[in-house]
This record gives structure tokens, sequence and C-alpha cells, in this order.
């Protein structure tokens, strides 16, 4: 059983203009129904009750790439819905665009943006050729099948709403993907900075839990001086706080946007006034002060804004994969180890070693801090590779931050729950090693001199032996000037113009 609801001027397969207005024609063939949409290529059939069409349907054919599709990111679902809004209240505004139309369109982007299943029809590869024409053709169906359904119409009855005319109206890929790219960075930025800051939260709580807790600091991984275990976690914590700082100043750098460009910058096919009423409307949808860029042709070819917040992820992989770094050496062991802090045990850690308990959550944020620096580089040579007016590789740098972002911020929270919180400190291995270690003997450089220090850091060596014992016996110090040399303010402090008077 077929039937037929072309609008008048339609043409059927067998006309020879590939140009014509898309048909709707519903085909019930067993128990699947599809209808028949048409582009320049030609007819193909889409599921009946698909939100998108035909153009969507042959991105998916040709880009089967990753599978990982654009709805995996719900932050650019969103940030295209709502350049689409801004989009279709502007040329309301400037009298384009039919008020029922705009109103049905409006609505659906606010469907679209705020309802998370509508993300379930954004199914096109996140990498693709088309400098992201597959993305945005995607949205631009979405929404116009949603606005149709508001309006009481028949999915893919785009004789009374197209997607290209009305929802794409002064518009181009070329200005509507990057411009839903940057904003999409905004927003899921922000969940990564939440993140940081609890993880560096926790940081400063265990600085001032272990604050009184004396161990060594190691240079080179050799003994080095005396610190407290607290000082060592709050180093964590400025460290993080640096990067929220940087991640804060750089992601503004997305605020500039070429909303209005259209094809390469110039504006065709766009009012004059369009641009800036388009910004103004997406400012108010987004919640985000967005700004017009200066150069429109310069800002629709040039991506440093993502080389250098890429460059700014990449920092952040690196401290945090050299933090996790630093809390399985610190627990090591736990017996033939450093064994200075335990971290929580979250599962078994051998198949064939019973009882040994592995680092998993520093290994697991170790790794995702390998695959964002990695990202970085891709970045890199994304944007390196674009050429005249445009770059046809967004696609994989959006893949790329977007990523990275969730990545980090998955790995960040994990982090924070799983292991700093439940830190503990081994108290007395730490004065142990405190005890036993050579460093000791840099304290006493002041008091004694290079010299006398050297040779007694030399016997506590070879002789195996405290360096308190030696100094001792060779009558360097009296007891009562030992403790206040090696006393805990005085080993983690500046403390140079301390007087202590030598034994005759």
């Amino acid at each position: 059983m077929e039937t037929e609801a072309a609008p008048q001027g339609a043409q059927t397969p067998d006309m020879p203009d590939t140009l014509a207005v898309s048909t709707v024609r519903t085909v019930e063939m067993e128990s699947t129904r599809t209808r028949s949409e048409h582009d320049l290529l030609g007819y193909a059939d889409v599921p009946a009750d698909a939100l998108w069409g035909i153009h969507t349907k042959r991105a998916v054919a040709n880009f089967p790439i990753t599978g990982v599709p654009v709805g995996h990111f719900p932050e650019l679902v969103r940030a295209l819905a709502l350049v689409k809004q801004a989009a279709a209240r502007a040329n309301r505004r400037l009298g384009y665009l039919a008020p029922e139309k705009a109103d049905a369109i409006e609505r659906a982007c606010a469907l679209v943006a705020s309802e998370k299943s509508y993300a379930e029809a954004f199914v096109v590869d996140a990498i693709q050729g088309g400098a992201g024409t597959s993305t945005n053709m995607n949205a631009n169906e979405v929404i116009a099948n949603v606005a149709l359904q508001l309006m009481g119409r028949p999915l893919g009855d785009y004789a009374a709403l197209h997607p290209n005319d009305d929802v794409n109206m002064a518009q181009s890929t070329n200005d509507a993907y990057p411009t839903a790219l940057r904003l999409a960075v905004i927003f899921a930025t922000q969940p990564l900075v939440r993140a940081l800051d609890d993880l560096a939260y926790a940081c400063k709580g265990k600085a001032v839990e272990f604050a009184d807790v004396l161990k060594m600091g190691r240079t080179q991984l050799q003994d080095a001086v005396p610190m407290t275990l607290g000082q060592e976690f709050d180093s964590f914590h400025t460290t993080i706080k640096e990067d929220v700082a940087r991640i804060t100043e750089i992601v503004g750098l997305f605020r500039e946007v070429n909303l209005g460009a259209t094809a390469i910058g110039t504006g065709i096919n766009a009012d004059p006034r369009y641009a800036a009423l388009a910004v103004e409307e997406l400012s108010r949808a987004s919640g985000q002060p967005m700004i017009l860029a200066s150069n429109l042709i310069e800002a629709t070819s040039d991506l440093g804004a993502f080389v250098l917040f890429s460059g700014v992820l990449k920092r952040v992989a690196v401290k945090l994969s050299k933090l996790c770094n630093d809390l399985r050496l610190l627990s090591s062991g736990p017996r033939t180890g450093f064994g200075e802090i335990r971290l929580p045990p979250v599962q078994a850690g051998s198949s064939i070693m019973p009882g040994k308990v592995n680092p998993v959550i520093p290994e697991v944020v170790n790794q995702v801090a390998f695959l964002v620096i990695g990202q970085d580089l891709t970045v890199t040579l994304c944007a390196e590779g674009g050429q005249l007016q445009l770059n046809a590789f967004e696609p994989t740098i959006g893949y790329c931050v977007l990523s990275s972002i969730r990545m980090l911020t998955s790995g960040v929270e994990t982090l924070t729950r799983r292991c700093v919180e439940g830190i503990e400190a081994d108290r007395e291995r730490c004065r142990s090693l405190v005890h036993g270690s050579i460093g000791l003997v840099t304290a006493l450089v002041p008091a004694l001199g290079y010299e006398n220090c050297s040779r007694v850091a030399q016997r506590a060596l070879a002789e195996n032996r405290p360096v308190a014992d030696l100094v001792l016996e060779e009558g360097l110090l009296t007891e009562e000037q030992l403790h206040e040399l090696l006393e805990l303010e005085a080993m983690t402090r500046p403390s140079r113009g301390r007087k202590i008077t030598k034994p005759a």
C-alpha cells in the first residue's frame, strides 16, 4: 500500500529535475514504515518516525568512522539548537521568517536544547568530511521535523517548513557549526572546572589533615630534605587551582563567534543587520555573553582558540598525570616500597596474587591524560591543515576537544571521590624513613658547615647508621642543639637566621 502526499509542483521520481522540492511519501511494507525524501542526488527512504531526513541518512552511510554520533555530546546538541533558535529570532525580527514558522522553530529549538532525549536523533558520526555540513544538516532536519510536529504537520512535510530555507535561513554550516562548537566548549568546560575545584578542595583537606606528618622530600628519587606530607598535598592543591584559573581565562576566547559570516565571512544571503542581531539573540538564549568577531573572514578560517585551549587541556592532563605518578609512588609497597600513604582499596588487584591491591584509580587517570595529550597533537595538526577561507577538519577538532573535556571531567571526579578523599597517612612509616635518612644532614649545614656534614653523610651511608647518632658521637652538637635543629618547624620552614651556638 502506498500513498502520495506530494505538495503541488513537486517532482516525481522519474522527473529529471533533481533540485525539486522534497516530497513526502509514506510507504507501508510488512511492518516497516518509511517516508521518501528527495535531495540533489535523488530519492531515499527514511524511517517514517525519524526526526532526521535524507541528508542525515546519506551522512550516516558515508561516515561510519568512530561509531560515536554527534548526540554523544549533549553540549553540542544544545548549542546547535540555541544557534538555530537565535537565527530564527533574528530573521523574525528582520521580517524574513513568517511568525508561524518562527514560533514553531523557536519552540522546537527550546525542546531540543532542554530535553536530552532529542540527542538520539543526532545520529551522524562526530568525525566527518564536509567541515561539519552533515552535523548542520542533521540539526536542520531534526529541528524542522520537531517544528512540524508542533504545527500539527507530518514529519518530512518540508513544503510547510523547510530545513534549509527556514531553519537554516541566513546561515551556512561555516558559521552555524563553528559557533555551536564554541558554545558547546563553554558549556562542557563548566563541569570540568567544578570537578577540578572539588579535587583541589580535597587536596587542601588532606594538607590540613597531614600538616604534622614529617616525611622525607625527594629529588630524582633520592632523599632530599624533610618536609611535611601536608606541604606535599598543599602543592597538589595549588597546582590544580592554577589550572582552574588558566581554563577559565582561555575558554573566554570562545565567546567570539562568526555567526552571520555565512559561507566564507562575507555574509552573503544574510541581511547586513543579521549578524549583530543573531549574536545578541544567541547571548540571550544561551545565557553566555557572546560577541561578534571583528573580521568575519578571519574568524571563519582561524582555529587558533582551539589550539590554545587544547594546549591548556594538555597542561591539565600532564599535571594530573604527574600527581597520579606521585600518589602511586608514595603508596607503593605496601612493605617494599615508599609506603608513606595508603590509597583506599577499591578492587582486588590480581587474579593470581591473593591480597594484592593496585592503585587503579591513579592508573586510569594516567591513561586519560595520555589520551588527552595525544588528542592535543591531533587538534594542532587539524588546525594547521586548514586551507584558504575554511578549515575542513573542524569536526575532528570538536571531537577531540569535547572528548578530552569529558574524559578529564570523569577522570578528575573519579580521582577525587574514589582515591584522594580516602587517602590515609602511615605516620610511623614516614617518621621511620626520616629518622633513617642521611638527608637530615642538610638541616645541620648552617651550624656545622658543608665539609663536616658531607663527612657525616658518608659515614652514615657507609655504616648504615642514623645521622643524629654520628653527630652526637663526634661531639659536633649537644643533644639539645641537635633536637632544636631537627624539629619539624626548623626543617620544613626557612630557618637560616636561627642562631645555634656550636660546642667549644
